[in-house]
């Protein structure tokens, strides 16, 4: 058994026996645990193969909501009204049907732009070229009438939305009032001088799988053939040009701080955020049939939110998952800022590590009330 690094603070001893569970039970175990309550560090953990405190590793799809963090600060700051339209500030995606949808309904994947036929490049997605490709492409159905996952295409939306607004890339908006000057230990577009810390997304080869349709809306979803969305963070441009869908990397600490710094203030400190601001970002607009995936799905503004197969957190939690099953979320109702990120590739439905080890800290933080 591979020992833990870290600590639990008085009242979480249950969350390190869970981690210590999973650490005996699973030579192949390697993870990191971070927590904050009401802007306070309770736990932080790692263990198991190449698993070190300070560690960067791919998060995936938790990348967006770390991306939501700048979006949730251009509302904040009155640059961008989730009740105006898309075509409002970008002219050219008002064409096939487009002009009549919201910012808000575009944010939580009711855009029906999963993809578009032929994909994306990799050196393409964080460029305003593929903004021009996606604004000019016709929805898959009607705007705003359902929900689909747009898993990387959502991440160019808010990214073109940062450039008409603010006139600076989400990128430089995250790095400059964001990561730097809260601390936080995770990255969209990791800098050559981290590059020592970073170590690959570990993921099982299974078996052979099926021919994938790239015009099918799953192909469409996963950018097929161009892309293998498990690749992503392992390939240095794509970690380096800090993709906002899915090509953050860090440390579980920098997420658990992030969603800490904006809603409790980490350590005596304001939060970043407003309570109006948390409210307007984290309310759930779409609930139901996920129309890419068939199963059930919740989001908020960009956000996850939870629901009885992805039960993370209260009723006024939110955050997001990665493929990896890796995990980021802030709690209002228990103060909590949470992040997890294992090295290998787990199966994230429910009941996952991540879900567990979400459900400890809870029960830990309503024990402590």
């Amino acid at each position: 058994m591979h020992r833990h690094h870290g600590f639990v603070a008085s009242g979480f001893n249950n969350v390190l026996e869970l981690f210590n569970t999973f650490l005996r039970e699973d030579p192949q175990y390697s993870a990191q645990l971070a927590v904050y309550r009401d802007g306070v560090p309770v736990v932080e953990l790692s263990g198991g193969p190449d698993m070190a405190p300070d560690t960067l590793t791919g998060a995936y799809s938790c990348s967006k909501g770390v991306a939501a963090m700048v979006i949730a600060l251009l509302v904040q700051d009155g640059l961008l009204d989730l009740d105006r339209t898309v075509a409002h500030y970008w002219p050219e995606f008002g064409v096939h049907g487009k002009e009549r949808l919201l910012v808000r309904e575009a944010l939580s994947h009711q855009a029906g732009l999963m993809g578009i036929e032929g994909g994306f490049g990799l050196d393409e997605f964080t460029t305003p070229a593929a903004a021009a490709r996606l604004a000019r492409a016709v929805p898959t159905w009607q705007p705003g009438r359902q929900f689909g996952y747009h898993a990387l295409t959502i991440g160019i939306i808010m990214e073109e939305l940062c450039r008409r607004t603010a006139g600076e890339t989400l990128q430089e908006i995250y790095e400059g009032r964001i990561r730097s000057p809260y601390g936080i230990d995770f990255f969209l577009g990791l800098p050559e001088e981290q590059e020592y810390r970073y170590r690959d997304v570990l993921y099982a080869a299974g078996p052979v799988e099926p021919w994938l349709d790239p015009l099918s809306l799953e192909g469409l979803n996963s950018n097929a053939p161009v892309s293998t969305i498990m690749e992503l963070p392992n390939i240095r441009p794509v970690r380096a040009s800090g993709m906002s869908a899915a090509g953050g990397v860090g440390a579980a600490s920098g997420l658990a701080r992030l969603y800490a710094a904006a809603t409790t203030g980490i350590q005596g400190g304001e939060p970043f955020l407003t309570a109006a601001t948390v409210e307007q970002m984290s309310q759930e607009q779409v609930w139901g049939l996920d129309r890419s995936s068939g199963l059930d799905n919740a989001f908020a503004v960009v956000f996850m939110k939870p629901h009885p197969s992805r039960n993370f957190g209260s009723h006024r939690a939110f955050g997001h998952e990665g493929a990896n099953a890796a995990l980021g979320f802030a709690d209002p109702a228990y103060g909590l800022g949470f992040g997890y990120i294992p090295r290998r590739q787990e199966d994230g439905r429910t009941p996952g590590r991540a879900h567990r080890l979400a459900a400890e800290v809870r029960r830990s933080a309503a024990d402590l009330s």
